[in-house]
């Protein structure tokens, strides 16, 4: 199990060791509870839509000059405590020889999925990082960009969603080919698994080493497993993954649907549990125990709500963190497409305001 906080401090400025957001990943008291949202740069914001609309997503990912531009901008306009690097998961896809496409209304498009144990065999090792420089570079900028205090999050997915993406050739309600194709041919799964174990592990590091302070890793569709599926086809290789991490910085394992599988996931490895809101949060904190942290679990879609209610919602999920170190406040998953961006930027406010409120403090 791969539950302890990182070990040093990367030689960090005091402000950005101290910030409310690194002390909460290591479990340390805070002052306030430090929030940041997923998909936190996206179309919800008129900023990042004014770049989308000369620029493909693609495009935007490998540029890192406007990558930089959506991240900083988004943390700024929000004041949230922590940036997340703009990227997209399928990238690494690329240099181990998948065929992608982002198809307009379509979302992301291989075209050459992987079908046999062959497929398998004629994948690329990510032995040079060099076709991921645009990804390293923009986090150089975006680091030099952002207020000394404010960490930056780098990430990528996890093998298992990874692997899903690239035998369904996109999206999937079901994931039926992956899965099947799991059960089916365990070796060629386990050695596909290694593939990208591999691959992420080298990805992620050196994203630490271009300067990111925090790490998270998006299971996104590893709900869609029984508990003995996971246990027998996902959780070794995720606890590989976790061991190869640089161990100076904190890492967030996060999952959508994964209610059942929680304690699994505790012992892969992370120092922070991410929560969608399928699960009330003191219950799933519970069955994890103290030896991590939690993130989360605002339902996106209360954000269209009136404020009101979200004020109400986002009290309910701080009452249940009670204050206990280690919480860090985030949505269960992105925020959606159409969110009124005013009702985000009221969200954050709440979530300082009645944090410090719970601690004594001034909010």
């Amino acid at each position: 199990m791969s539950s302890a906080p990182a070990s040093t401090d990367q030689n960090l400025p005091d402000g950005l060791w101290n910030s409310p957001f690194l002390k909460a990943c290591r479990r340390e008291p805070t002052d306030v509870t430090p929030v940041w949202l997923m998909r936190q740069a996206g179309r919800y914001m008129a900023e990042y839509r004014a770049v989308r609309a000369t620029t493909s997503f693609l495009e935007l990912c490998k540029q890192p000059e406007l990558a930089t531009e959506v991240t900083v901008t988004a943390a700024e306009v929000l004041g949230v405590d922590a940036a997340i690097l703009f990227a997209d998961i399928l990238l690494i896809l690329e240099p181990l020889g998948f065929d992608l496409e982002f198809a307009k209304g379509e979302g992301p498009v291989i075209h050459n999925p992987i079908q046999s144990a062959d497929d398998v065999d004629r994948l690329r090792r990510l032995d040079d990082l060099e076709p991921l420089g645009f990804v390293f570079e923009a986090v150089r900028l975006i680091r030099a960009a952002l207020p000394p205090s404010l960490p930056l999050i780098g990430f990528a997915g996890a093998p298992f969603t990874l692997a899903c993406y690239a035998i369904e050739g996109g999206g999937s309600r079901h994931y039926e080919k992956a899965k099947a194709w799991m059960l089916r041919d365990p070796g060629a799964w386990n050695a596909l698994m290694e593939i990208l174990v591999d691959a992420t592990a080298r990805y992620l590091n050196a994203q630490v080493e271009a300067g990111a302070q925090v790490l998270q890793i998006f299971d996104s569709w590893v709900g869609a497993l029984s508990p003995h599926d996971y246990r027998r086809f996902v959780q070794p290789h995720m606890t590989r993954l976790f061991s190869m991490l640089d161990p100076r910085v904190p890492s967030i394992h996060f999952g959508t649907g994964t209610g059942s599988l929680l304690e699994l996931q505790r012992d892969a490895g992370g120092s922070v549990i991410g929560l969608d809101w399928r699960v009330e949060l003191d219950e799933a904190w519970s069955r994890l125990g103290d030896q991590v942290g939690v993130q989360g679990n605002l339902d996106p879609v209360t954000l269209f709500a009136p404020i009101s209610e979200i004020t109400a919602q986002t009290h309910r999920i701080l009452d249940q963190a009670d204050g206990r170190p280690g919480h860090i406040f985030n949505l269960g998953h992105g925020v959606l497409q159409h969110t009124p961006v005013d009702h985000v930027r009221a969200l954050i406010d709440v979530v300082h305001e009645y944090s410090q409120t719970r601690r004594g403090g001034v909010g």
